[in-house]
């Protein structure tokens, strides 16, 4: 079953954001049971032949490739021809943001995506025509990032385009347009929970950041259903819990 259709049916997922260019990572990812990656172009330094190595090993250990897109235009047409199957999209804030996104993301009668048939998920050519641009219309996943004061403000409108399929709660950036410094404030954490729940009131999945792996739990408590880790956090935990604990035993 699809990663859409299970966000769909209720069914919770787990996926982590890459910064870094390692396909033999991307693979560990998926192996380890991840069940999507967010290849991260807003903060990250992909080139678009990056983007598709990094795809393609996702796909080779079966995890959900999507791409957090950058803030330029062609973004999205770059990751969707190199076979992302979802978009992330950043500072979604109004719901003329959020139909612009669908038409440069969907193929025509929905958008205005361009066409060809020799890129990597046509098969180079092998698949065209109207049952290739129907089921890749179906099956792309489109996550509308909430993080700002404006986009909170238009929630549901946003969430009323009908092809943006997910809200994905932003804490840090929501709290740096609060005047916060960080996202453990008590007003940012009641806001982001306050947004989940109106999410969830106009039937739409709704995602956040799980920044370790003791804070999943809280998160699908919270009613978040698309949790997301950061793959540099979790291995600098790792490093440095190597070390530290080697200090402690070399101490003793």
């Amino acid at each position: 079953m699809s990663l859409k259709k299970r966000l769909e049916q209720g069914e919770p997922v787990v996926g982590t954001f890459v910064h870094l260019f390692s396909p033999a990572l991307i693979e560990m990812i998926g192996y380890a049971g991840f069940d999507f990656i967010v290849i991260d172009n807003e903060h990250g330094g992909f080139t678009d032949n990056d983007l598709e190595h990094l795809i393609r090993a996702a796909e080779i250990s079966q995890t959900v490739p999507i791409v957090r897109v950058s803030s330029n235009p062609d973004s999205i047409q770059k990751a969707l021809d190199r076979g992302a199957k979802g978009i992330q999209v950043p500072m979604v804030n109004s719901k003329a943001d959020a139909e612009l996104i669908v038409r440069r993301a969907k193929f025509p009668p929905i958008g205005n995506r361009g066409t060809t048939y020799s890129i990597r998920p046509a098969k180079y050519g092998k698949t065209g025509g109207r049952d290739y641009l129907e089921q890749a219309n179906d099956e792309l996943l489109i996550i509308a990032q909430i993080e700002s004061e404006e986009g909170a403000n238009h929630l549901e409108s946003i969430l009323s385009v009908p092809d943006i399929d997910v809200a994905f709660i932003g804490p840090l950036d929501l709290a740096i347009s609060n005047g916060f410094e960080g996202s453990q404030d008590a007003e940012i954490i009641a806001q982001v929970r306050e947004l989940a729940e109106r999410a969830k009131a106009v039937k739409k999945p709704v995602g956040t950041i799980a920044p370790t792996k003791h804070a999943i739990h809280d998160v699908l408590q919270n009613g978040f259903s698309f949790v997301v880790g950061v793959t540099n956090s979790m291995i600098y935990e790792s490093l440095d819990g190597y070390i530290s604990n080697w200090k402690s035993s070399h101490e003793k």
